[in-house]
This record gives C-alpha cells, sequence and structure tokens, in this order.
C-alpha cells in the first residue's frame, strides 16, 4: 500500500507527529538545512541580482547529509504525496522549499503540499493536514535575503578587519548592528557629567509602629531636584550640591516639630502582562531562573517538539511554537485558560471578556504567542516527568501565560506628607488589596531601585 510521506526537521518531532498521523503516514526527519551557500566561496551572485547558489550541505563527522537526502529520495519515489511540514516560519519555508527540490519526484510528478502548525498537539497536526498549503515564496525570499545578507557582511568585512585591525576578528549582519549599539552607549557613559546632589529623609514615628522613612520634599516654596541635572534648576527648584548644605538643612530640620499635615489614599491598579514573545521570554528567563538566551531556546525546543515522553500520553509538545514577535492568542486556547481560572481561581479573578493583547507595529504576527499547548497540564502534574531545568521555563511560560488572562492587582497606595517648619516630607506606600493575577506570576525586574517605595506598608498615622 502506497503511503504518503512527510518531512519534519528532527526526529523527535517525527515520532510524535508519526503517532498523531497513523499507518498512511510515513515521517523522516532532514535534520534541519539539507542546502546551503558553499563554506568555501561567497556563493551569491553580486552581478546578476545577488543570486544565490545552494548546494547539497556536504557531510561532516556529526552528520551524514548524503544519506540523509538519498533515503528521503528513495522513500519519496514511492508516495502518494509528500507533505513538508518544517517549522512555521522563514526558515522553515526554506527547509521545505530545499526538499521540493532536490527531494519531490518531477517525473513522474508527485503532490506536494506545506502543512503547518503552531503547536504538536493531535488537535493542531491533524487540522494542518485537513488544510494543506503551498509553499510561500515570500517567506523563502526573506530567508534567502537575510542568508545573502549574513555572506555579504561576514565575507567581504570580515577579512578587512582582520587585514587592518589584526587577530581573528569577524563582521556579521547582527553582529556588528550590536557593536554600533555597544559602542554608542558607551560614548553616552563617557559624555556623562557627573553632578553631586544629596537627598534628605527623616525617620519618623509616630503613635503605631513601625517607624519609616520619609524624604524631603520641598524647602519652602521649592521642590527638591533630584534628577534633569543637564539643566539649572528653576526658581521653583532646590538643588542641594553639597555635603556641608545638606547638612545646614538637616540640623535646621532637627530643631522642628513634625506634624502630619495631610495623608491620602487611591486605589492603584496594576495589569498583567502579555504572554511571553521570544525576546521577552529569553530577558525572562535570565532574570529569574540565570538561562543563557542558548540555553532557553534549547528547552523551549524540547518542550515544543514533542520529545518529551508523558505517561502515557507518549511524547506530546507542550509549548507553541517559539519563535515568534505576536503577543496574540488563538480563541479556542482563550476559552480553554478562561475556564481554567474559572475553575481554578474563583470567578472573581476571571475578567468579563477575555484580554487582548496588541503586538508591536512591526511584528510578523504569523504565529501566536508562546504559551502551553494544553493549560490543563499544570507544572505539578508534569513534575514527574521533566527536567528540573525544563520544568522551571514550563512553570515561568504556564504562569505568564495563565496570569495574562486574569483580573489586576489592586493596591491602596498612600502619601503621607509632614511639615517641619518650612520643609516638607513625604512617604509613599501601598497595601495589596487583592492580589488578582499576582497570585499566578510576577514580572521579574533586572534590579530594583534603592529608593522604590511602593511595595512597603506604612503605619496609620493622625
Amino acid at each position: 500500500m502506497t503511503k504518503n510521506l512527510v518531512i519534519v526537521e528532527s526526529p523527535a518531532k517525527a515520532k510524535t507527529i508519526n503517532k498523531y498521523l497513523g499507518k498512511d503516514y510515513i515521517v523522516m526527519a532532514s535534520i534541519g538545512h539539507i542546502k546551503d551557500l558553499p563554506a568555501k566561496e561567497l556563493g551569491v551572485d553580486i552581478q546578476n541580482n545577488f543570486e544565490p547558489h545552494y548546494e547539497i550541505i556536504p557531510d561532516t563527522k556529526k552528520r551524514n547529509n548524503k544519506k540523509i537526502v538519498a533515503d528521503l529520495k528513495k522513500t519519496a519515489k514511492t508516495a502518494a504525496a509528500i507533505y513538508l511540514a518544517a517549522d512555521p516560519d522563514r526558515e522553515g519555508e526554506a527547509i521545505c522549499q530545499h526538499l521540493a527540490e532536490e527531494i519531490v519526484p518531477k517525473k513522474p510528478p508527485v503532490p506536494s503540499f506545506r502543512v503547518m502548525f503552531n503547536e504538536i498537539t493531535k488537535r493542531a497536526v491533524q487540522a494542518a493536514f485537513e488544510h494543506p498549503k503551498q509553499i510561500d515564496g515570500n517567506l523563502v525570499d526573506a530567508q534567502q535575503a537575510r542568508r545573502v545578507l549574513d555572506r555579504l557582511v561576514g565575507y567581504k568585512v570580515s577579512p578587512l578587519l582582520c587585514k587592518t585591525i589584526g587577530g581573528r576578528l569577524s563582521a556579521g549582519r547582527v553582529q556588528s548592528v550590536a557593536l554600533r549599539m555597544v559602542v554608542e552607549r558607551e560614548r553616552e557613559i563617557e559624555a556623562f557629567k557627573k553632578t553631586e546632589y544629596w537627598t534628605i529623609a527623616a525617620n519618623v514615628a509616630g503613635k503605631q509602629p513601625p517607624a519609616f522613612d520619609a524624604r524631603l520634599l520641598k524647602v519652602g516654596e521649592q521642590t527638591v531636584k533630584t534628577g534633569g541635572f543637564d539643566n539649572e534648576p528653576k526658581p521653583t527648584e532646590i538643588l542641594i550640591g553639597k555635603e556641608a548644605q545638606a547638612k545646614d538643612l538637616v540640623a535646621e530640620a532637627e530643631k522642628q516639630t513634625f506634624v502630619v499635615s495631610e495623608v491620602t489614599t487611591k486605589e492603584r491598579k496594576r495589569n498583567p502582562v502579555p504572554p511571553f514573545i521570544t525576546s521577552k521570554l529569553q530577558q525572562e528567563a535570565a532574570r529569574k531562573l540565570g538561562f543563557s538566551v542558548k540555553k532557553t531556546m534549547m528547552l523551549a525546543q524540547r518542550l515544543y517538539e514533542g520529545s518529551i515522553e508523558i505517561g502515557k500520553e507518549g511524547g506530546v509538545g507542550l509549548i507553541t511554537y517559539m519563535r515568534t514577535d505576536s503577543t496574540r492568542v488563538g480563541e479556542a486556547a482563550l476559552g480553554e485558560v478562561r475556564g481554567f481560572i474559572g475553575t481554578q481561581y474563583g470567578a472573581n479573578y476571571l475578567p468579563e471578556k477575555a484580554v487582548h493583547y496588541r503586538s508591536k507595529k512591526d511584528a510578523q504576527d504569523a504565529h501566536e504567542a508562546i504559551r502551553p499547548s494544553e493549560v490543563s497540564r499544570t507544572p505539578d502534574a508534569l513534575a514527574k516527568y521533566l527536567k528540573p531545568e525544563e520544568l522551571k521555563l514550563y512553570r515561568l511560560i504556564w504562569q505568564r501565560f495563565v496570569a495574562s488572562q486574569m483580573m489586576p492587582a489592586l493596591f491602596d497606595q498612600t502619601t503621607i506628607d509632614i511639615q517641619a517648619g518650612r520643609f516638607v516630607f513625604r512617604a509613599t506606600g501601598s497595601v495589596l488589596k487583592f492580589d488578582g493575577f499576582l497570585k499566578v506570576y510576577q514580572e521579574g525586574r533586572d534590579e530594583k531601585p534603592a529608593d522604590d517605595e511602593d511595595e512597603r506598608t506604612l503605619p496609620l498615622v493622625t
């Protein structure tokens, strides 16, 4: 019986997909790209509209590429149809194009299709095969443009750097731009003019503990300047620029009677953050887990491709595709997570409507945000199947996604103004009234400012 051939990039992905498709399909792996620009020459015809010249990737010690291609060709000759199922991005599209050129038989022709899925689950895979497409030439062109730029910049500029500067230096489409950004930032740092300034705080206590710090806000009618030092202070501002000046003000303030002049409390709302895009996942994994970009993407690839055995389910894709610049979430996934929130946390944690986040203007929006493929697979439920680092990253993705569809957190923010002669001191703090999405997730920060007072609790004062 003639079978359909499905080609994906990785053996792990092939194993999972084969389980979903059944006996009428053979799923094989190309192990990534089968063609590339030649390694020892430019491979780009600059005189002919920058036409790239691809070749079958030569064999290496780690990869027998000729055998991979030969095995794919042999199976393709007897296939009823060929489905190209590389990752749903421009690299995946280029892989499919090269497979179509080298693997798909022309005489006699075998029908070929492009299938894409954002998650490796039975539902998503079967839906993709019910609606196959053709290769997107625009995406292929985008990948080739990227590859040609890489080659032109690297091959042309790197030798020039080595010759003029010496050493083993390299240039690149991305690294050279990043280097320029670093240089520009360093120049800004070098041009920075240091300005001495002092802040004054009073440690005060009311009838009830605890004592708290209040910062000097005003001296008479002048507001204490604590930033924007490139400009001279306005008549309504005072810059405490010297230690002697600060000590004089402290000495004067210590002689005054401190009286609470005003207490204001207002409700403050903190909204949840969107589900992850690739760059945000990398940043947050570095902040919270200490993972490098490489480690984060390696772990995310494992979680995506279905290489992890989950009990009786076997291999299953646990997250959606991890290369995306979109915060969009499909309606089915929104329905699932809203049902989960209502059941697990209660109706007061569930917004009236699903929360939709705007992606950046220049986002390709080709894929959904990074999220768990099934929100019911909680981190605790998967703990016995995942390695510690896999579990940490999955928990981060799961928590961020669930929190993104929960109610905002509510705080009572209190401001206390204290009059001491001609001085006004101010203290601010907040009290959490309703945790909302914070019950599940709180976004990390690179560092917490030393003067951040939002999280502290102030005592009752009169």
